[in-house]
């Protein structure tokens, strides 16, 4: 007993002026005389009665607090606003008019944000969403197409060229010769005298007039020429020797495979993403729904503890626990609430969807099948077709002046490792094997 009073002293749970008195409460005289069963019944008993009074003593040194109405027992501050508007649940699925993405530089307003609502979609729905709205993959897709365009048009080089060439034109001369004489003298006939030609007059008369080609004195006569032309020409060019031709190909072909795998890369990180955000939402999703029925659980002990409490059963420090758990739990519940909201518009930008559509996960949590494969059998499968490696690190070609030399013949049968490879340390996980099987590891090259 003496110790017990001097861990709870040191612990501060009883005051210091209780603790001489209970350091200095004498043994009883007659534990020696009773049996020892007894004697460790009598001192149990002592000790229990002992600790209901320090509890008590405790229970009146604590500052009193006004008891709350027995209807706001149980209650809780209420949640923001926008935390319970980003978790709750979903209205139906995603219709195929919010899932198209919009203009990269359209800002929502907020009346749209506030407007927005919950909708629900498969795993599928979302990939299909995600391939379609990337902006990424759709400026990678045009880099694939413009590569593609680039080796069409270093594939023309094998054709000939036909060209044309066309041109027309019109060109025109004007000339004017001025008279200081009439040319009435020179004895052409009446065309060239002034008054050669009669012309019908009234009341049926001939009037002499100019012959059409006189000239009085200071005449002038213009003469215009004009002359049109057009011209053509048709030409077939075919170079014969074009030794940039060849590689200008290989290498316009090596790019359209490069972007290929750039895109492909593209495509498999993105799935990934998408599907780890997924998981992620569904997995939030189940922790509000346990930190939910945790919180209910406390409350309800917490009631219980209330009603012992009330009926004198228990200290007035076992509710004040009670509601520091049913605190922390509660926190907890926010903390996956805000969890959960942040997990939904980390899958909607992946998703590219528009600001007022939030999306929410619609698959049932299933246990994933067993992995088929082993380790070596995942490490092959990871290598074999893998985008990332083939843009990376293109096939090397042999050379063609150099042979490689004859292997010895205990790499004849089996592949064997680079140097490198084969000193460098082997991780526990992959030395570890069931018992009786056998480490078949190749040997290292010379």
């Amino acid at each position: 007993m003496r110790n017990r009073v001097l861990a709870l002293l040191w612990l501060g749970l009883i005051p210091a002026r209780l603790a001489p008195a209970a350091l200095s409460a004498p043994r009883p005289a007659s534990l020696s005389s009773q049996p020892r069963q007894a004697q460790s019944t009598e001192l149990i008993e002592r000790s229990w009665q002992r600790l209901d009074a320090e509890l008590r003593a405790l229970d009146q040194l604590l500052p009193g607090e006004p008891e709350p109405p027995v209807g706001n027992v149980l209650s809780t501050p209420e949640l923001p606003a926008n935390l319970i508007r980003a978790n709750q649940p979903a209205s139906g699925p995603i219709q195929p008019a919010d899932a198209v993405a919009g203009p990269p530089l359209d800002l929502p307003t907020p009346q749209q944000l506030q407007a927005g609502g919950v909708a629900s979609l498969s795993l599928e729905k979302a990939l299909a969403i995600a391939f379609a709205n990337s902006a990424s993959l759709q400026a990678q897709r045009d880099q694939v197409a413009a590569a593609l365009a680039s080796v069409q048009a270093a594939m023309g080089t094998y054709w000939p060229t036909i060209s044309a060439f066309a041109a027309g034109g019109y060109e025109g001369n004007r000339s004017t010769t001025t008279a200081k004489k009439p040319n009435d003298n020179l004895g052409f006939g009446p065309m060239f005298s002034p008054n050669g030609v009669l012309t019908p007059g009234p009341g049926g008369t001939a009037i002499p007039t100019a012959g059409p080609f006189y000239v009085p004195n200071g005449g002038s006569v213009a003469a215009t020429s004009g002359e049109w032309g057009v011209e053509g020409d048709l030409q077939l060019n075919y170079a014969l020797l074009d030794f940039a031709r060849t590689p200008t190909v290989k290498a316009a072909r090596a790019s359209l495979e490069q972007q290929r795998n750039t895109y492909a890369n593209q495509l498999r990180s993105l799935q990934l993403q998408v599907s780890e955000a997924y998981y992620q939402l569904q997995q939030d999703e189940q922790l509000v729904r346990v930190y939910d029925a945790n919180l209910r659980n406390d409350l309800v002990i917490l009631q219980d503890s209330l009603d012992l409490k009330q009926a004198g059963l228990v200290p007035r420090l076992d509710v004040l626990r009670r509601r520091a758990i049913q605190a922390a739990d509660e926190e907890t519940l926010i903390q996956a609430l805000a969890d959960r909201a942040v997990a939904r518009r980390k899958l909607a930008v992946l998703l590219n969807l528009p600001a007022s559509v939030t999306p929410n996960a619609s698959d049932p949590i299933v246990v994933q099948p067993r992995w088929p494969l082993d380790l070596e059998a995942s490490l092959l499968a990871a290598y074999r077709g893998n985008p990332e490696l083939e843009r990376s690190w293109p096939p090397a070609r042999p050379w063609p002046s150099r042979a490689r030399p004859p292997r010895p013949d205990c790499c004849q049968s089996s592949p064997c490792l680079p140097a490198a490879v084969a000193a460098a340390p082997k991780p526990a996980s992959a030395t570890s094997r069931l018992p009786g099987a056998a480490a078949a590891v190749p040997p290292p090259c010379p």
